[in-house]
């Protein structure tokens, strides 16, 4: 018994050394430091990439089309002015707190700019408070800040573009009736612009135009529709409706749609695919276009721009547009316009 122990062991152990023979043939395929070791990449690349500029560029979320949109032109300027990003945001617009997270981290990598768009305009003073301690110019992008605090913001006249859809809204009912919106939030100068821009030109322009309702779905599309049904089974008389970004427009369209009220006027903000599809189907009248790339694009340049020491405009007005199914193929619509 004990022999045949002893034998047992010794092929057990045998068995085991010999096991670590065949690893450098399969090494290759998960990065071992065998034999594929030389084709390593050389440390060169990573010190020739760590002395680029680094500019964290956080959003506002990436649940919509629009901020993959706005990627794409952020990596667009950084390609250009070969520079380093990241692009990030919190996985909802409602997840203020983390994106606080998000700013807090960026500020620790000692980056030579930040390019922020706020979900909430005033919870993130503080923290920029101590980029601007660190020297570290800040630029805001799409929503602003209620601080002086960034050296500009690439983004749409919000207010203006609001009350454009205000009114294309009054047009198709007829210059009267009840009207209500769904916004994304009340505290991203987004949506207060918006929301405030719409409601004001209603108010000074068309009397017999009655906002019945404004509520806030926070971008998010199924939250949006139960809070459009509310206010459909409560105004039953409601002739349209704003919904001020992606989620809160198309958010609206489904209540008007699962409602069964389809002579409800629906104008919306932003141009994702599914607005796109609404608006060629006629389910939605029109929707407000901003430049997403564009915004993208500039929140980068700019931070270059104020990196170098050159000169930048306070605002960069990025842009809009009105859109329905007359105009949305037109060579100044399609640019803007994103899937």
């Amino acid at each position: 018994m004990f022999t045949a122990a002893l034998m047992l062991l010794a092929t057990t152990v045998f068995s085991a050394c010999g096991a670590s023979n065949p690893a450098p043939t399969s090494k290759p395929q998960t990065g071992g430091t065998t034999a594929p070791a030389p084709a390593a990449p050389a440390p060169a690349p990573d010190a020739k990439k760590t002395d680029k500029i680094y500019i964290p560029v956080i959003s506002k979320g990436f649940q919509h089309q629009f901020w993959q949109a706005v990627k794409q032109g952020a990596e667009k300027a950084a390609k250009e002015f070969q520079v380093e990003i990241t692009f990030e945001g919190p996985e909802t617009e409602s997840q203020v707190d983390k994106q606080i997270e998000m700013l807090q981290a960026a500020l620790g990598k000692n980056p030579k700019a930040i390019a922020f768009a706020a979900l909430d305009s005033k919870a993130a003073i503080p923290l920029l408070q101590k980029a601007k301690a660190a020297n570290i110019p800040v630029v805001g992008f799409d929503s602003g800040v209620d601080s002086d605090i960034p050296i500009t913001t690439a983004a749409t006249d919000n207010a203006a573009a609001a009350g454009l859809a205000a009114d294309k809204m009054a047009a198709l009912i007829g210059n009267e009736g009840e009207v209500a919106l769904v916004v994304h939030d009340q505290t991203s100068r987004t949506g207060i612009d918006r929301r405030d821009g719409f409601v004001n030109r209603i108010k000074e322009k068309y009397p017999n135009i009655k906002i019945v309702d404004i509520q806030y779905g926070g971008g998010d599309q199924l939250k949006s529709t139960d809070l459009a049904k509310a206010i459909i089974q409560a105004h039953p008389n409601v002739k349209g409706f704003f919904g001020a970004n992606e989620g809160s427009a198309i958010g609206v369209l489904n209540a008007v749609t699962e409602s069964k009220k389809d002579k409800i006027i629906v104008v919306g903000y932003d141009s994702g695919k599914q607005q796109i599809d609404a608006v060629r189907s006629g389910k939605m009248a029109g929707a407000i276009t901003q430049d997403p790339i564009g915004i993208g694009y500039w929140s980068v340049k700019a931070a270059v721009q104020a990196i170098k020491g050159e000169s930048v405009k306070k605002n960069i007005d990025t842009g809009f547009h009105w859109y329905d199914k007359t105009n949305i193929d037109s060579d100044q619509i399609k640019p803007l316009l994103y899937n």
